[in-house]
C-alpha cells in the first residue's frame, strides 16, 4: 500500500525525495520505495523521517482500518 500521507508531508515541507534521504542517512531510493509502499522502514528510520518532516508515528505510519 502506498504511503501517500508521507508523500504528502514530505511536499508540504518543500523537501525533494534526496533532501529528505540526505536529512535521515538513507538514500533517495529508499525514500521512493517507502513512499510506494515497496519497503518496510525500520522503526528508528520512521522515527527520523517524521522528526524531519515534524509529524508524528501515527501521521505518517498509521494504517487506518
Amino acid at each position: 500500500m502506498k504511503n501517500l500521507k508521507l508523500k504528502i508531508a514530505r511536499v508540504e515541507k518543500d523537501l525533494s525525495q534526496d533532501e529528505l534521504a540526505k536529512a535521515v542517512s538513507v538514500t533517495r531510493q529508499t525514500i521512493g520505495l517507502i513512499e510506494l509502499g515497496k519497503y518496510n522502514p525500520s522503526l528508528s528510520l520512521c522515527v527520523a523521517i517524521c522528526k524531519a518532516l515534524s509529524k508524528t508515528l501515527d501521521d505518517l505510519f498509521w494504517e487506518e482500518t
